[in-house]
Formats: structure tokens, C-alpha cells, sequence
């Protein structure tokens, strides 16, 4: 079987396969660390991990690069906000993330560059956009790129610039308010400005930080090469950061950057767009806390095709958790150490062929999950001993789908309050900073609410009074 992928770029389905026929080579937009990564976030990751167990499972190696953005204009602005240095403050958040997509089951990246520790990569990439002409400099500390200078700037989003308005341009230049040659250019190097405060870095034009979108082309090419297999991220991002990532790649190499680009569509949360504004921004803690698994949300993440708006709502969690615990009954005495063989060479049944083939068809995980729950349907009438190379498999593919064999519980007796963990962390904070009184006196309020804190490497871990560790 080979998987076929729509590429945002042709327009088609087309097969995907290594450039080098050895290891498929892929990168993927990661999150911009100055806060909690939201449901429809890691609806972005669970998908694209989806991919990578699918390529894996079919017998491609993989190399998986997932950036960290950790300096722009969010991060500073948050970071100055909470008075923490830049670093310290996205290292927090970086390390969130990472929880959350270990929580989700989602396979780590075999390489996870920052922007900030690819400073030199992006200025030498800049100098050379220089060199070919196709950027410039302001005079005043900033580059720019010149859009001008590339003949297929829009050939992603299909975007004809000359029907496109100047009033347009906010969105064009990711509300870049610098000074250019034409509203149609995007910034490289942004000079330093004294709101940045000390985020700053020396470049050959004078004190300042990258722009966004040069961070990822010099990021995929010193790991993936100036040309490689597949370039992903959410359907948000193929304007103006993945138009502009091609533009200034493609420039700099004259070479092809990225082969096939795969887009996942948005989440929306009761038929809504999800925003701060509307109280629907849910976050994996929140899920937790109301009493749900992170694998029943991956679930649900994948019971939607990448490529249309799938609709978040509690009644459909509770579903998916529903669903995910009637799978899990099948697979109690199954040895995990199937899992050691989890591709498809190692199938000992043809049962769960038609879970692969969906998968094959441009990633299509609802159908794949509606295959699976056929195939369940049909074990129930078979004997126990005509059953276990099934259940085995079964193993296999729940693997491949990033989904556990035991379901750990989330019931909303083990809810910890978020007044009870706001005194936690009140505590832990009086601990760090040695007041030892506050801490015995807030250790104490804890307990009167019913919960025993327990101090551990790095942190604590609650436990209701009476439960057993």
C-alpha cells in the first residue's frame, strides 16, 4: 500500500514518498510558546502525527522536525506582561506543550529547533537574499523581502497580488508596520525598538530579531535540506507564512523547498469559531478536569477528516470516551510487546486491511475509525481462540492510531478544583522562595479542603485526603 495525500500545492492527491527513497523528510509548524496550546492547536499535531505513524507503519523511515517559535512580537509583549525574561518565560511554555503532546500520545519529533537558538542560520539566509537581490534594507536597521522579485509569489494560496488591494496589506505582511519599497514586501530583520526591551541580537544591519517567516525556512533547510518531502501546519498558515516561506526559500536555493504541503482545517466548538472573546478557547487541562481522557480527545480529533471543519462539543468528547472504552474491552491479555512489530509486514490478518486503506486515502481517519469499529462488530461472534490473532492486530492498529490499550481513569472524583490547585501553586511559589510560615499555612488550607500535597522533583502532585498514592 502507498498513502495518498492531497497536496495544497498541486491541488490533487498525489502518493507520497521519500526524494531520496530511504527516509521521508517533513516539517511541521510548531506552536508559538507564550501560552497554553488551545484544543484546535492540537488538533494540528494529533493529525500530523497521524501521518507520521501511517508513513512509519507502511515501512518509510521518517526524520520529523516541529519548530518552537520563541521570540516575536506575542512572545515578548506576554513575556514583558508576567515580568519574566524571554527565555525563562517560553521555556515554561515550551515544556507545557511538550506534557500536552505526551498527554495526546503524539510521537516526538527527531528534531525540535528553536528561533532563537537559529539566529546566525536566519541572518545568513537573509545575506544571501541580499546578495540575490531579492531583499533590501530601509536604511534604518530592517530588511525586507522584495515580493516583486519572485514570479511565483501566490503559487500556494493561488493569490493574484495584482487583484489584491493595498488596504489588504495588514494581513499580506503580518502586521509588519515598518517602512518598505512596495505594501507588498514582508519583513526579515526587524530593527530593534525600545519596546522590545532586551530582545535583542546583532546582525549585520544593526541590533534587532527575525521575522517570523524567515525563522521557519532556515529552520527545515538545516535539518531537512534546501529541498524535502512534506511541509505542514494548519490551512491558517499557507497565507501569508507558508506563501512566504516558498518565496524566500525557493530565492535563496533556486531549488524546490518543500515537495507536498498538507493543511489540517480548523476546530470549531458548538458550530462556532473558536476565540478568547467567546469563553470556547478549551485547553487539555480543561478537558482533564471535567472528567475526560487526553486519549478520549484524540479520539475525537480523529473522527473528523483533516481537510473539513470538525465541531468540538462535550456530548461528542463523552461520545468519543464511550467509544474508545467499548474498543478498549477487547484488548485485555493482550501481550504489549506486539507492539515491538507494529507495521503492517507484521499483520497476522487481513481484518483490519480496510483500516489501513482509509488511512491510505488522503488520511482518512473517520472512515479508518468506522473500519475498526466493523471489524469489532464481527469479533464479538467468534470463539476466544479464533479471536487472539485478531485482538493482536488490533493492538497493532491501535498503535498506529496513537491510541492506548488501557484507558486510565478521569473520573470527576480525581477533578482537582482550580481553587484547590490555585493554593497549591501559591504554595509551591512560598517554598521557592523560602517562606517557610506561608507555606505550613497554605499546606494546611489544603488540607481543610480535603487534599494532601506531596512534594516532589520539580514540583508537587495533589492527592484527595484518604486516597491511597
Amino acid at each position: 500500500m502507498q498513502l495518498a495525500l492531497y497536496n495544497t500545492l498541486t491541488r490533487k492527491l498525489e502518493p507520497v514518498s521519500p526524494l531520496d527513497q530511504n527516509t521521508l523528510r517533513f516539517y511541521c509548524c510548531g506552536p508559538t510558546v507564550y501560552g497554553p496550546a488551545h484544543i484546535g492547536n492540537l488538533r494540528t499535531f494529533v493529525l500530523q502525527d497521524i501521518f507520521r505513524r501511517t508513513v512509519e507503519f507502511l515501512g518509510i523511515e521518517t526524520c520529523h522536525v516541529r519548530n518552537i517559535t520563541d521570540v516575536d512580537d506575542k512572545t515578548i509583549r506576554e513575556s514583558q506582561k508576567v515580568g519574566m525574561q524571554l527565555d525563562e518565560f517560553t521555556q515554561k511554555w515550551r515544556t507545557k506543550f511538550e506534557e500536552d503532546c505526551s498527554a495526546l500520545n503524539i510521537l516526538p519529533p527527531a528534531h525540535t529547533p528553536s528561533a532563537v537558538a537559529h539566529i546566525e542560520d536566519q541572518i545568513a539566509l537573509i545575506q544571501k537574499l541580499i546578495e540575490k537581490e531579492h531583499a533590501y534594507t530601509d536604511g534604518n536597521g530592517s530588511v525586507y523581502y522584495r515580493i516583486g522579485s519572485f514570479a511565483d509569489y501566490g503559487k500556494l494560496s493561488r493569490l493574484n497580488l495584482s487583484g489584491v488591494r493595498q488596504n489588504a496589506s495588514e494581513r499580506l505582511n503580518d502586521n509588519d508596520e515598518y517602512g518598505k519599497e512596495s505594501w507588498q514586501d514582508f519583513v526579515l530583520w526587524k530593527a530593534w525598538k525600545p519596546e522590545d526591551g532586551t530582545n535583542k541580537w546583532e546582525s549585520p544591519w544593526g541590533s534587532g530579531r527575525p521575522g517570523w517567516h524567515i525563522e521557519c525556512s532556515a529552520m527545515s533547510m538545516r535539518y531537512l535540506g534546501e529541498s524535502f518531502d512534506l511541509h505542514s501546519g494548519g490551512v491558517d498558515l499557507i497565507f501569508p507564512h507558508h506563501e512566504n516561506e516558498i518565496a524566500q526559500s525557493e530565492a535563496a536555493t533556486g531549488k524546490p523547498f518543500a515537495r507536498h504541503w498538507f493543511h489540517s482545517a480548523h476546530l470549531r466548538v458548538n458550530g462556532e469559531k473558536m476565540s478568547k472573546s467567546l469563553g470556547n478557547l478549551y485547553v487539555l487541562d480543561e478537558v482533564v478536569e471535567r472528567g475526560f481522557s487526553p486519549e478520549a480527545l484524540r479520539y475525537l480529533l480523529l473522527s473528523g477528516h483533516y481537510r473539513q471543519a470538525l465541531n468540538f462539543t462535550w456530548d461528542s468528547l463523552a461520545g468519543a470516551e464511550s467509544s474508545l472504552k467499548r474498543i478498549l474491552g477487547f484488548m485485555e491479555g493482550i501481550d504489549t510487546q506486539v507492539l515491538e512489530n507494529s507495521d503492517y509486514a507484521s499483520m497476522e490478518t487481513s481484518f483490519f486491511t480496510p483500516v489501513i486503506e482509509a488511512l491510505c486515502e488522503d488520511l482518512n481517519t473517520p472512515k479508518a475509525l468506522g473500519a475498526l469499529n466493523g471489524v469489532l462488530q464481527r469479533l464479538k461472534g467468534l470463539d476466544h481462540g479464533d479471536q487472539k490473532p485478531i485482538r493482536r492486530d488490533l493492538a497493532r492498529v491501535l498503535h498506529l492510531l496513537g491510541l492506548p490499550l488501557k484507558l486510565e481513569k478521569h473520573s470527576a472524583e480525581t477533578i482537582i478544583p482550580p481553587e484547590v490547585k490555585t493554593l497549591a501553586h501559591r504554595r509551591q511559589k512560598a517554598r521557592s522562595a523560602r517562606n517557610w510560615e506561608e507555606a505550613d499555612l497554605l499546606r494546611e488550607a489544603l488540607r481543610e479542603q480535603g487534599w494532601e500535597v506531596r512534594d516532589k522533583d520539580g514540583g508537587f502532585e495533589l492527592k484527595q485526603a484518604g486516597v491511597n498514592a
